[in-house]
């Protein structure tokens, strides 16, 4: 009669009832949700690169100080899977949500509505990067379309307009993207002409580093998901045109991979 007694007191306040068979009953409110009662973890910092640990080859050779600019990357044509090395070659670069819309999936249990977001990054200096990321929270979708804005970088070749005087400052020649219906021309212009543009694809040719260009869209430019994209893309195509000044020979150089070989083969040593 005692032992039945001391039960209660023994088992807190659930009348002689154990807590089964688990590994810690289900946390409580200090341990987050779940069986384990594992401790929360630290929140995710996206900006912070001093403690970034590469996952690639490339990561790897970029924070060794193997490769010293984000032009070596694109010359060998090297996949970029981590956000962290942009942040590490492009100090400045600025960031704006262009647009954040609502999107639905009709199922059983009725609408499922999550958000979509466009974000475009760029350092007003040659590069430029959009991102797409749709999400359940608009938090969330702004967080995972900036780095995939980051992933999506290009370099942007600038050209002149009649005399090559100063620095490029306008589009090497006529180029057009087209997204959906939205089609976008991009014409070189004389210096001091300025952006001649609408709004949106004006912030994207700034943020490219674009000082001069005459702009003509056709197509339903009310999309704005759509005119963004045929602006990005009409950007990414200033490289498509091999024009005389690229025709001298170009002296080869080793791939990141092949050079720096033994380096990447060597496994790390265990602390």
């Amino acid at each position: 009669m005692a032992d039945a007694q001391a039960a209660p007191a023994a088992d807190g306040a659930r009348g002689g009832f154990g807590r089964g068979f688990g590994r810690g009953g289900r946390g409580g409110r200090e341990g987050g949700r779940g069986r384990g009662g594992a401790p929360n973890k630290a929140p995710r910092k996206d900006g912070d690169s001093k403690d970034w640990t590469p996952l690639t080859k490339l990561g790897r050779l970029v924070k060794d100080g193997k490769i010293h600019t984000i032009e070596q990357v694109y010359l060998h044509s090297l996949p970029i899977k981590e956000y962290q090395i942009i942040d590490y070659f492009l100090k400045g670069l600025k960031d704006e949500v262009m647009k954040i819309t609502p999107v639905q999936k009709q199922t059983r249990a009725g609408q499922r509505t999550r958000f979509k977001a466009y974000v475009v990054v760029g350092d007003s200096n040659g590069h430029v990067g959009l991102g797409v990321k749709c999400a359940k929270e608009v938090a969330t979708a702004i967080r995972g379309a900036l780095i995939m804005a980051k992933l999506s970088i290009i370099p942007v070749r600038r050209g002149y307009w009649g005399n090559k005087v100063d620095l490029p400052h306008t589009v090497p020649c006529k180029v057009t993207g087209k997204c959906g219906s939205v089609a976008v021309r991009l014409v070189p212009a004389p210096r001091g002409t300025g952006i001649v543009a609408a709004p949106v694809p004006k912030k994207i040719l700034q943020m490219a580093g674009i000082q001069d260009v005459y702009t003509s869209s056709t197509g339903k430019t009310k999309t704005m998901g759509n005119f963004v994209m045929a602006t990005f893309k009409a950007i990414a195509n200033t490289y498509q045109l091999l024009s005389p000044d690229l025709w001298p020979t170009t002296v080869f150089v080793k791939n990141p991979y092949q050079e720096f070989s033994s380096g990447l083969a060597q496994k790390k040593e265990v602390a």
